[in-house]
């Protein structure tokens, strides 16, 4: 079992929420908990290709996208700025929601943005913890209590 305390969680969770299309994969080794990006082209130095399955390392597999999505639904549904609300749940709305939201949260609310950084930042790591524990990297109850340590930020 790895130690919470010694794993990055902002990398693990930049991994579940990596939802680009390019041929690449994040990977974990599961006897240190190091992080490691790899690529097709570069392998994971940077320099030599190598194939990912001749890697002693775990595969980080992305979050599919409707789970980060909620976060913003969540979040304008849960302020209580009725008005930005609305205009949050708005840009929700077809193609482009993640580019729409941030485009209206910064645009329009920087008084939101805090707010929506640590509410987006808790539910990653709590994903990358509860990730951790699925891959049995961590003891069972590593999600409760780091969930216990660090509860939901409470929205403006």
């Amino acid at each position: 079992m790895l130690e919470l305390s010694g794993i990055d969680l902002d990398e693990i969770a930049t991994a579940l929420a990596d939802q680009s299309d390019y041929e690449h994969c994040w990977l974990i080794d599961p006897r240190t908990g190091e992080v490691t990006f790899w690529t097709s082209d570069t392998g994971i130095d940077g320099e030599n290709p190598v194939d990912v399955d001749e890697l002693d390392l775990l595969p980080i597999d992305p979050i599919p996208s409707y789970i980060w999505y909620q976060d913003m639904a969540d979040f304008a549904e849960g302020i209580s700025d009725a008005a930005a609300g609305r205009r949050l749940a708005k840009a929700l709305e077809g193609r482009g929601a993640f580019r729409r939201f941030k485009d209206q949260l910064y645009e329009h609310h920087p008084e939101l943005i805090a707010p929506w950084h640590a509410l987006r930042d808790n539910r990653a790591k709590r994903r990358a913890v509860e990730w951790l524990v699925d891959q049995g990297l961590l003891d069972d109850t590593a999600y409760e209590n780091f969930a216990a340590e660090h509860p939901e930020p409470n929205l403006p």
